[in-house]
Protein backbone atom coordinates (compact mmCIF):
# COMPACT_ATOMS: atom_id res chain seq x y z
CA UNK A 1 0.00 0.00 0.00
CA UNK A 2 1.15 3.32 -1.06
CA UNK A 3 0.23 6.89 0.59
CA UNK A 4 1.18 10.14 -1.19
CA UNK A 5 -0.18 13.53 -0.87
CA UNK A 6 -0.08 15.80 -4.08
CA UNK A 7 -0.35 18.59 -5.17
CA UNK A 8 -1.66 21.42 -7.98
CA UNK A 9 0.20 24.99 -7.14
CA UNK A 10 -1.47 27.53 -9.01
CA UNK A 11 -1.03 31.44 -9.43
CA UNK A 12 -3.45 32.18 -7.04
CA UNK A 13 -4.26 28.82 -4.82
CA UNK A 14 -3.05 25.43 -3.79
CA UNK A 15 -4.92 22.37 -4.00
CA UNK A 16 -3.51 19.20 -2.69
CA UNK A 17 -4.74 15.59 -2.38
CA UNK A 18 -4.51 12.20 -0.29
CA UNK A 19 -4.18 9.55 -2.19
CA UNK A 20 -4.29 5.89 -0.54
CA UNK A 21 -3.92 2.96 -2.74
CA UNK A 22 -5.07 4.26 -5.70
CA UNK A 23 -7.91 5.88 -3.78
CA UNK A 24 -8.43 9.34 -3.11
CA UNK A 25 -9.16 9.43 0.77
CA UNK A 26 -8.74 13.23 1.54
CA UNK A 27 -8.35 16.43 -0.38
CA UNK A 28 -8.17 20.62 1.00
CA UNK A 29 -6.80 23.84 -0.45
CA UNK A 30 -3.58 24.85 0.97
CA UNK A 31 -2.63 29.14 1.88
CA UNK A 32 0.46 29.76 3.01
CA UNK A 33 -0.01 32.09 6.36
CA UNK A 34 -3.36 30.57 7.01
CA UNK A 35 -2.69 28.51 10.02
CA UNK A 36 -6.57 26.42 9.75
CA UNK A 37 -5.41 25.41 6.06
CA UNK A 38 -1.98 24.71 7.64
CA UNK A 39 -3.12 22.55 9.80
CA UNK A 40 -5.83 20.52 7.75
CA UNK A 41 -2.87 19.65 5.73
CA UNK A 42 -0.35 18.06 7.99
CA UNK A 43 -2.77 16.22 9.57
CA UNK A 44 -3.85 14.82 6.44
CA UNK A 45 -2.01 11.61 7.40
CA UNK A 46 0.10 10.12 9.83
CA UNK A 47 2.77 9.00 7.35
CA UNK A 48 3.58 9.18 3.62
CA UNK A 49 5.59 7.23 1.21
CA UNK A 50 5.52 10.24 -1.16
CA UNK A 51 5.19 13.64 -2.10
CA UNK A 52 4.32 15.04 -5.75
CA UNK A 53 4.18 18.39 -6.87
CA UNK A 54 2.90 20.53 -9.96
CA UNK A 55 4.46 24.06 -9.45
CA UNK A 56 4.14 27.24 -10.97
CA UNK A 57 4.63 29.44 -8.14
CA UNK A 58 7.80 31.51 -7.23
CA UNK A 59 11.25 29.48 -6.62
CA UNK A 60 10.99 31.04 -2.73
CA UNK A 61 7.33 29.89 -2.29
CA UNK A 62 8.39 26.53 -3.22
CA UNK A 63 11.21 25.94 -0.98
CA UNK A 64 8.95 27.04 2.46
CA UNK A 65 6.23 24.46 1.42
CA UNK A 66 9.15 22.21 0.93
CA UNK A 67 10.71 22.75 4.50
CA UNK A 68 7.25 22.42 5.88
CA UNK A 69 6.95 19.04 4.37
CA UNK A 70 9.99 18.33 5.30
CA UNK A 71 9.87 19.34 8.42
CA UNK A 72 6.48 17.04 8.77
CA UNK A 73 7.21 13.82 7.12
CA UNK A 74 10.70 13.47 6.84
CA UNK A 75 10.49 13.58 2.92
CA UNK A 76 11.71 15.29 0.30
CA UNK A 77 8.94 16.53 -2.20
CA UNK A 78 9.24 15.58 -6.14
CA UNK A 79 8.21 18.76 -8.02
CA UNK A 80 7.22 17.96 -11.41
CA UNK A 81 8.75 19.99 -14.32
CA UNK A 82 8.20 20.50 -17.92
CA UNK A 83 10.19 18.50 -20.01
CA UNK A 84 10.37 17.88 -24.23
CA UNK A 85 8.81 14.84 -23.90
CA UNK A 86 6.89 12.80 -21.61
CA UNK A 87 5.66 9.09 -22.66
CA UNK A 88 4.14 10.51 -26.03
CA UNK A 89 3.65 13.71 -25.02
CA UNK A 90 6.20 16.16 -27.57
CA UNK A 91 6.66 19.53 -26.32
CA UNK A 92 6.40 22.27 -28.98
CA UNK A 93 8.34 24.60 -27.13
CA UNK A 94 12.41 25.71 -28.01
CA UNK A 95 12.64 25.81 -24.59
CA UNK A 96 10.65 23.12 -22.61
CA UNK A 97 11.37 24.51 -19.37
CA UNK A 98 9.39 27.77 -20.41
CA UNK A 99 6.04 25.88 -20.48
CA UNK A 100 4.08 26.11 -17.36
CA UNK A 101 4.03 22.45 -15.53
CA UNK A 102 0.38 22.49 -15.03
CA UNK A 103 -0.49 23.25 -18.74
CA UNK A 104 1.94 19.70 -19.49
CA UNK A 105 0.40 17.93 -16.90
CA UNK A 106 -3.07 18.79 -18.32
CA UNK A 107 -2.10 18.06 -21.47
CA UNK A 108 -0.35 14.48 -20.71
CA UNK A 109 -3.48 13.68 -18.49
CA UNK A 110 -5.69 14.19 -21.64
CA UNK A 111 -3.62 11.70 -23.63
CA UNK A 112 -4.02 9.16 -20.99
CA UNK A 113 -7.73 9.96 -21.38
CA UNK A 114 -8.05 9.72 -25.14
CA UNK A 115 -5.57 8.95 -27.84
CA UNK A 116 -7.85 11.15 -30.12
CA UNK A 117 -7.09 15.09 -31.45
CA UNK A 118 -7.06 17.14 -28.03
CA UNK A 119 -7.83 20.56 -27.35
CA UNK A 120 -7.33 20.96 -22.72
CA UNK A 121 -8.72 24.21 -21.80
CA UNK A 122 -7.76 25.03 -17.95
CA UNK A 123 -9.75 27.76 -16.74
CA UNK A 124 -8.07 29.17 -13.71
CA UNK A 125 -6.54 32.39 -12.87
CA UNK A 126 -5.47 32.41 -16.22
CA UNK A 127 -7.42 30.37 -19.18
CA UNK A 128 -5.42 28.51 -21.24
CA UNK A 129 -5.73 26.67 -24.33
CA UNK A 130 -3.54 24.01 -25.51
CA UNK A 131 -3.91 21.54 -28.86
CA UNK A 132 -2.01 18.18 -28.61
CA UNK A 133 -2.54 16.15 -31.91
CA UNK A 134 -3.77 12.36 -32.45
CA UNK A 135 -0.01 11.49 -32.63
CA UNK A 136 0.84 13.15 -29.28
CA UNK A 137 2.55 16.30 -30.74
CA UNK A 138 1.69 19.94 -28.73
CA UNK A 139 0.50 22.00 -31.84
CA UNK A 140 0.55 25.22 -29.59
CA UNK A 141 -1.68 26.92 -27.20
CA UNK A 142 -3.11 30.55 -26.08
CA UNK A 143 -2.76 31.77 -22.58
CA UNK A 144 -5.54 34.33 -21.95
CA UNK A 145 -6.57 35.97 -18.76
CA UNK A 146 -8.97 34.45 -16.50
CA UNK A 147 -12.33 35.71 -15.79
CA UNK A 148 -11.30 37.51 -11.99
CA UNK A 149 -8.32 38.87 -14.07
CA UNK A 150 -10.42 40.26 -16.75
CA UNK A 151 -12.74 41.91 -13.90
CA UNK A 152 -9.67 43.35 -11.95
CA UNK A 153 -8.17 44.95 -14.80
CA UNK A 154 -10.90 46.77 -15.73
CA UNK A 155 -12.45 47.52 -12.05
CA UNK A 156 -8.42 49.11 -11.59
CA UNK A 157 -8.40 51.16 -15.01
CA UNK A 158 -11.76 52.57 -15.06
CA UNK A 159 -13.46 55.14 -12.67
CA UNK A 160 -17.37 54.80 -13.43
CA UNK A 161 -17.75 50.96 -13.88
CA UNK A 162 -18.73 49.87 -10.48
CA UNK A 163 -21.21 47.64 -8.82
CA UNK A 164 -22.24 45.87 -5.95
CA UNK A 165 -24.74 43.45 -7.54
CA UNK A 166 -24.27 39.34 -7.38
CA UNK A 167 -24.30 38.66 -11.24
CA UNK A 168 -23.26 35.00 -13.22
CA UNK A 169 -21.76 35.06 -16.21
CA UNK A 170 -24.26 34.62 -19.53
CA UNK A 171 -23.60 35.56 -23.33
CA UNK A 172 -26.48 37.53 -23.15
CA UNK A 173 -26.35 41.75 -23.36
CA UNK A 174 -26.36 43.00 -19.85
CA UNK A 175 -28.51 45.39 -18.78
CA UNK A 176 -26.84 46.68 -15.72
CA UNK A 177 -23.14 47.70 -15.71
CA UNK A 178 -22.86 44.46 -13.75
CA UNK A 179 -24.32 42.45 -15.83
CA UNK A 180 -22.53 44.36 -18.98
CA UNK A 181 -19.15 43.39 -16.65
CA UNK A 182 -19.60 40.14 -16.10
CA UNK A 183 -21.59 38.99 -19.29
CA UNK A 184 -18.79 41.39 -21.61
CA UNK A 185 -16.19 39.18 -19.87
CA UNK A 186 -18.29 35.46 -20.53
CA UNK A 187 -18.18 36.82 -23.86
CA UNK A 188 -14.47 36.88 -24.55
CA UNK A 189 -13.77 33.99 -22.45
CA UNK A 190 -16.29 31.38 -24.67
CA UNK A 191 -15.79 33.22 -27.73
CA UNK A 192 -11.90 32.95 -26.85
CA UNK A 193 -12.28 29.18 -27.38
CA UNK A 194 -14.86 29.14 -30.01
CA UNK A 195 -12.70 31.22 -32.14
CA UNK A 196 -9.72 29.12 -31.35
CA UNK A 197 -11.43 25.63 -32.00
CA UNK A 198 -13.02 27.51 -35.39
CA UNK A 199 -9.31 27.83 -36.43
CA UNK A 200 -7.72 24.77 -35.27
CA UNK A 201 -9.11 22.68 -38.82
CA UNK A 202 -12.02 20.30 -39.40
CA UNK A 203 -10.51 17.23 -37.79
CA UNK A 204 -12.18 15.79 -35.00
CA UNK A 205 -11.13 16.60 -31.75
CA UNK A 206 -11.93 15.47 -28.05
CA UNK A 207 -12.66 18.53 -25.36
CA UNK A 208 -11.54 18.21 -22.12
CA UNK A 209 -12.30 20.98 -19.58
CA UNK A 210 -10.69 21.94 -15.72
CA UNK A 211 -10.08 24.99 -13.89
CA UNK A 212 -12.25 26.12 -10.95
CA UNK A 213 -14.16 27.83 -14.15
CA UNK A 214 -13.73 25.12 -16.21
CA UNK A 215 -17.48 23.72 -15.11
CA UNK A 216 -19.30 27.41 -16.36
CA UNK A 217 -17.44 27.75 -19.57
CA UNK A 218 -18.31 24.21 -20.89
CA UNK A 219 -21.39 25.47 -20.50
CA UNK A 220 -20.85 29.01 -22.41
CA UNK A 221 -19.33 27.34 -24.89
CA UNK A 222 -21.81 25.18 -25.73
CA UNK A 223 -19.48 22.27 -27.86
CA UNK A 224 -19.28 18.88 -26.68
CA UNK A 225 -16.74 18.28 -23.81
CA UNK A 226 -16.01 16.73 -20.87
CA UNK A 227 -15.45 18.17 -17.28
CA UNK A 228 -12.18 16.87 -15.82
CA UNK A 229 -11.02 18.57 -13.04
CA UNK A 230 -8.39 16.61 -11.96
CA UNK A 231 -6.83 16.59 -15.08
CA UNK A 232 -3.41 18.03 -13.73
CA UNK A 233 -3.66 15.48 -10.79
CA UNK A 234 -4.29 12.64 -13.58
CA UNK A 235 -1.00 13.87 -15.42
CA UNK A 236 1.09 14.41 -12.22
CA UNK A 237 0.77 10.31 -11.42
CA UNK A 238 1.28 9.64 -15.23
CA UNK A 239 5.07 11.71 -14.96
CA UNK A 240 5.47 10.59 -11.68
CA UNK A 241 5.36 6.87 -12.52
CA UNK A 242 7.17 7.58 -15.58
CA UNK A 243 10.45 8.59 -13.50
Amino acid sequence: MSVCLQFDIGNTSAKWRLVNDNEVTARGDYRPGDDSSQQQLLNCSESLDHIWISSVTAPASEALLTRLLENQWGIAPWFARSQAVTGSLVNSYDDPSRMGVDRWLAMLGGRARSKSRLCVIDAGSALTVDFVSATGRHEGGYIIPGAALMERALLLDTDRVRFDEKVGYALCPGTSTAQAVRHGIALAQAGAITLALDQSGSEPIVLLFCGGAGEALMELVHRDGEMAPDLIFEGLEIMAALQ
